[in-house]
């Protein structure tokens, strides 16, 4: 299955590996030469994951609610490390991106469906990026209009050289650029006791809005993990060319990347809190270009600049890599040459798509009266509706042993894995509710988490209750053991070759359920969308 452009050396931004050298190598400066090559596809995915929504939903939280909830940050650092180092094993066993997997194990219903609604959704988060370089550009005294196009073209540009060494040396730098929020941290002169404290003690504003508390911590959830960081991550590290061989310094690559989107992610409340508690503006958030104002007002107008080129920086990485996690699904699923290591003539369809996306997004925000509030809601609730089966996929893959071998995923991470697709779940009928209902409060949502804790519970009861009863009665057979010796040079075998699987019944009613919930959700979305956007003409 694997192209030709997906064989070969490694070219990474900070070295190369080439084909023929030996795979284990014991001293530590080699170990350490592996592992430059091999960073990317962790760091990028997770700085990109701070875009222009992260920006505006972090500094929504310091600037309405000081510090106080930060210990969100923490609780997703589990959350992230299993879904993506789900994703970088999927790539490397398999070399078949996120989307065609999906397609040719799940059928062409729930395949075609993976890729609109990516599709859909990433144009939205697009549209999003480029509000926030809109925003920073208009802070910094650049015109809209001609900030905002050449803003696509350099994304564009960067990433149609035919040179997947030189992209990913792109992106280090935008990587780096990430760090323009470390100064800003410093000079809003924080507390450190305060924010040590509130990373690791959970609590609820004092005197806030249980609805709107609720409501934001939801959003934080969803600015974090993203449906697109999964197809992303998958498509890269096989056009990285990284094999199983590489996945232990892979998980490094996470890690670093891990733990930058959670001290970027907290520099941004911790800053924004402290710069404006005891301010006027301190409740009063309006959008990341008023939080740059902010901070020239009672931090200094370097602050200002550096929040503003920060925020330029995040969006343009997050554009790019947005972008790219659609133009590889669409390869993916038509069967269209897609890999940064080929030229543009090479892949026309995939650098087309790639091109489309990005300059459609970037002409809706600065097209006069463009409905970007609107636009912005709707990515905010379609994301929160397809992280969960999006989730349930990425799990159902990992436990495919003819796609998995070796390499499925253990007890503990599936038991993890499920209890984070619930509570995604839960999160997400919470937060379609509060867009279709307005007016709802903070008990009805209380309500429903709580209400959804107890069927998780009963869900789980029931679930082993059923297991021990049919091992008990001889009903299930055990599990075969998983041999991993061969962990390291095993590697899917062509997908073609692959029975189908077939899924259990259980498996079945979950993928109807979930079916019917995504049909209806949207609808409603819809319907909804197109209320708020009456009401307003």
């Amino acid at each position: 299955m694997l192209d030709s452009a997906h064989v070969g050396d490694i070219k990474g931004a900070f070295g190369t590996i080439r084909l023929e050298e030996a795979p284990t190598q014991q001293s530590w400066k080699a170990r350490l030469k592996t592992l430059l090559a091999i960073l990317g596809p962790g760091l990028i995915v997770m700085v990109g994951d701070n875009d222009a929504g992260a920006f505006g939903t972090y500094t929504q939280a310091g600037q309405n609610y000081g510090t106080s909830l930060l210990w969100t940050l923490l609780l997703l650092v589990p959350v992230l490390f299993v879904n993506q180092e789900m994703v970088l094993r999927l790539g490397a066993v398999t070399g078949v991106g996120h989307a065609r997997l999906i397609l040719e194990r799940f059928g062409r219903f729930w395949g075609a469906f993976s890729v609109i609604d990516l599709f859909i959704l990433n144009a939205l988060t697009i549209i999003t990026e480029f509000i926030g370089i809109s925003l920073g550009l208009s802070y910094l005294g650049v015109p809209q209009i001609p900030g905002v196009v050449i803003s696509a073209l350099v994304v564009i540009g960067a990433t149609s050289t035919g040179s997947f060494q030189r992209f990913e040396r792109v992106c280090m730098v935008l990587v780096f650029g990430s760090l323009l929020l470390v100064p800003i941290f410093f000079m809003s002169s924080p507390d450190y006791g305060q924010i040590a404290h509130d990373f690791v003690v959970p609590g609820i504003p004092a005197g806030s809005n249980i609805a709107d508390v609720t409501l934001l911590i939801i959003a934080i959830v969803g600015t974090t993990i993203a449906p697109w960081q999964l197809f992303f991550q998958q498509s890269y590290v096989i056009d990285k060319r990284i094999t199983p061989r590489y996945i232990r310094y892979e998980k490094v690559d996470l890690w670093l990347g891990i733990v930058i989107v959670v001290l970027g992610a907290g520099a941004i409340i911790a800053f924004t809190a402290f710069a404006f508690s005891g301010k006027p503006e301190f409740g009063q958030f309006t959008d990341a270009g008023g939080v740059a104002q902010g901070l020239e007002k009672y931090v200094g107008h370097l602050a200002g600049i550096l929040f503003a080129l920060a925020l330029i920086d995040a969006s343009i990485i997050g554009a790019a890599a947005v972008g790219l996690s659609t133009s590889y699904a669409v390869g993916d699923v038509l069967g269209l040459k897609h890999s940064l290591h080929r030229k543009v003539s090479e892949a026309k369809g995939f650098y087309a798509a790639f091109a489309g996306i990005i300059l459609i997004s970037a002409v809706i925000v600065v097209i006069p009266g463009s409905p970007l509030g609107l636009l912005t809601v709707a990515v905010q609730v379609l994301a929160g509706m397809l992280l969960p089966s999006a989730t349930l996929f990425l799990l159902l893959l990992c436990n495919d042993r003819q796609v998995m071998g070796p390499w499925v995923n253990g007890r503990a991470m599936n038991v993890f894995t499920s209890l984070v697709i619930a509570v995604l779940v839960i999160l997400s009928i919470v937060l379609t509710s509060a867009t279709l209902f307005p007016g709802i409060d903070g008990g009805t949502i209380l309500g429903i988490l709580g209400g959804g804790a107890v069927l998780v519970v009963l869900a789980g009861v029931a679930f082993a209750a059923f297991r021990i009863r049919a091992r008990l009665q001889g009903e299930a057979a055990p599990e075969p053991a998983v041999d991993r010796s061969e962990r390291l040079t095993w590697r899917m075998p062509p997908i073609a070759l692959l029975e189908r699987p077939q899924l259990s019944l259980t498996r079945r009613i979950g993928l109807g359920v979930l079916w019917v919930y995504l049909l209806v959700a949207i609808v409603l979305l819809v319907v909804r969308v197109v209320q708020l956007a009456l009401g307003a003409a």
